[in-house]
């Protein structure tokens, strides 16, 4: 069993990632974002987004209204097709709103000096590792090619967990022998195509992908990441900290809408994958209604089935494929930044040793505005979280 390592369509993507590894440090001096617009407050919510199910907070509060309703002006949101796009134009103001995964913040703020902060989660749960029909298990990768969305992502993170666990090394670079498995960064969008053409033996990224893999038999799921890190957060919300600081009020009523958006979409799954979906009337992604529907809404035969294949191990944590809610847990930054510091990135990464968890919890994240949103929509238990809003991380890697 051969897949090959070298992915021509990568190039593009790589010479993307470098232009970005030069832009970001850049735009990160621009501290005060330059566009002097931002610092009107009648400047309008400008969302920009992928067309993956992370986006599905920002997405709805926009189809439902919920924008308006608290006060925003706000325009039609923006779609991009890689994370260096979204992050590119975020720093540049060209959007002041977007889902980005949550290990890139920690890389924007500290790796690249962004002004920028996290001001709630978008959704937990949500990705998958979806390899070759041949490949079985964790340790079948040794000698393989798996695509991952991004180095500072939690994809990254939790998939070398796995690989460690089962006695597999993953690198960056160079040719992977039986012991070790090569990962590359790939687009979502290039990921599909690449596991159809056998060019990679598999990929870690957000849903709908995961799902669209299994939909057109080309691929199966072998582990959610949900089920290793329990309610993890993949996106999480993040804005600048002029508008948190120059208009306040403004940001409240953005962090409001879209935690009422997260409660509408428990209530209405199946509406909001048609709402996402292709057919929908904004078309805010380019997926058909049962791709996102096999993601979004709760299938007691299909969650069997990948009980019975080993993709969920831990069934007891009634975790749902993709979930939404607010709050950012202290104990998640920390763990995650503990994680990342071991984790294999590509790339100047020294900045992450210099980084006292302790103190990243308190700096990275604004919770004022979540806080009083929580509080405004019936307190934590209308969102299935505990009174005091803490938790322990749980991560359990066993096959």
């Amino acid at each position: 069993m051969t897949f090959s390592s070298d992915f021509d369509a990568g190039f593009s993507r790589r010479r993307e990632l470098l232009k970005f590894a030069t832009l970001v440090p850049a735009l990160g001096a621009l501290s005060s974002f330059p566009n002097k617009l931002r610092a009107q407050n009648k400047e309008p919510l400008r969302i920009g987004y992928l067309p993956i199910t992370d986006a599905t907070p920002l997405l709805i509060a926009h189809h439902q209204g919920l924008f308006e309703q608290q006060g925003v002006e706000v325009e039609k949101p923006i779609l991009f097709r890689s994370w260096a796009q979204i992050v590119e134009a975020f720093m540049a103001g060209q959007v002041n709103i977007v889902h980005m995964l949550a290990p890139m913040t920690i890389w924007a703020r500290y790796g690249s000096g962004a002004k920028a902060k996290i001001v709630a989660w978008n959704h937990t749960g949500g990705s998958a590792l979806t390899v070759q029909e041949t490949i079985n298990d964790i340790a079948d990768l040794g000698g393989t090619t798996v695509a991952i969305p991004f180095w500072y992502s939690i994809h990254n993170v939790v998939l070398q967990q796995l690989l460690r666990a089962h006695g597999l090394e993953p690198i960056a670079q160079g040719e992977p022998n039986a012991a070790q498995t090569k990962l590359v960064v790939m687009a979502p969008s290039d990921m599909v195509p690449a596991l159809a053409n056998r060019h990679i033996a598999g990929y870690i990224v957000a849903e709908p992908f995961n799902a669209l893999a299994e939909k057109r038999g080309i691929g199966k799921i072998l582990r959610f990441t949900d089920d290793v890190w329990k309610d993890h957060a993949c996106c999480v919300v993040m804005m600048s900290e002029r508008d948190l600081q120059t208009r306040p009020e403004w940001v409240q009523n953005v962090v409001t809408s879209l935690a009422q958006a997260q409660l509408w979409i428990q209530d209405n799954r199946a509406e909001t994958a048609e709402i996402l979906s292709n057919k929908g009337s904004n078309r805010y992604t380019p997926h058909d209604y049962d791709v996102l529907a096999d993601v979004l809404v709760a299938d007691p035969t299909q969650r069997q089935a990948h009980q019975e294949a080993g993709a969920i191990v831990h069934p007891d944590w009634g975790d749902k494929r993709i979930d939404f809610q607010p709050f950012p847990y202290p104990s998640y930054t920390q763990k995650l930044l503990e994680e990342l510091k071991s984790t294999v990135v590509l790339g100047q990464n020294a900045f992450l040793n210099e980084l006292d968890p302790s103190f990243v919890v308190n700096d990275l994240v604004d919770d004022r505005f979540v806080r009083e949103a929580i509080k405004q929509l019936g307190g934590p238990s209308a969102f299935g979280l505990p009174n005091n809003l803490e938790r322990s991380e749980v991560l359990e890697t066993k096959a």
